[in-house]
């Protein structure tokens, strides 16, 4: 195989990358077909477990707890739109790009402009996972290895380095983890002050 790998690549990364491809092309067709579909579909069961870990901290849950879990979502939006700038600023082509003969398990390489590093995909697990773990320590402990499920498959499938996708998963997380807190602070405090807490009413004073 002619192998030409893009000079800001790791070679570590890009003899990774050809390795694990290689190896994915190997394997039966009823594992391209699962690959190809939980790739996208490990991102919504992390979104389906990040609405129950907020559900539990919206019933019952103090005014803080309401906030962390309205601001969690926000927070898996932020590391997106950051992963999206982070794409633009860097411009690093999709591996399956070169050579031009890579057999890939995806079937196709993304479109030219949509650039690899970071892995949106990653990116958005590793929030989804870091927020859900914050929020409820159980749902995060299942949420945060089918996150790294969901960004190793991205180089299963051949559209991206193993780079990308552990850089995607730590940028995730690491805004996850500390926007989460960060804004649900303000948000308690205007929570507080549009919902008080109903005063118990005085009792009367006992008769002589």
């Amino acid at each position: 195989m002619n192998e030409t790998v893009p000079t800001d690549v790791p070679d570590i990364s890009a003899d990774w990358y050809h390795d694990v491809v290689e190896f994915a092309d190997r394997t039966p067709q009823p594992v391209h077909w699962f690959a190809t579909h939980f790739t996208e579909g490990a991102i919504v069961l992390l979104g389906v477990l990040l609405v129950l870990a907020a559900l539990t901290r919206l019933v019952g849950g103090d005014v803080r707890d309401r906030a962390l879990a309205l601001v969690a979502p926000v927070a898996v939006v932020a590391a997106y739109g950051a992963s999206e700038g982070l794409k633009s600023l860097v411009a690093e082509d999709r591996p399956c790009r070169s050579p031009a003969d890579l057999v890939i398990v995806a079937g196709h390489c993304p479109a030219v402009g949509d650039w690899s590093f970071p892995s949106n995909h990653a990116t958005i697990a590793g929030a989804l996972a870091a927020t859900a773990l914050l929020l409820h320590r159980r749902i995060g402990l299942v949420a945060v290895p089918l996150a790294v499920l969901a960004a190793l498959s991205r180089v299963f499938v051949g559209v991206h380095y193993p780079h990308d996708v552990a850089v995607g998963l730590l940028l995730g997380a690491l805004i996850g983890t500390l926007l989460t807190p960060l804004a649900a602070r303000p948000l308690a405090d205007v929570l507080a002050r549009l919902f008080p807490r109903p005063t118990a009413a005085l009792a009367p004073p006992a008769r002589r």
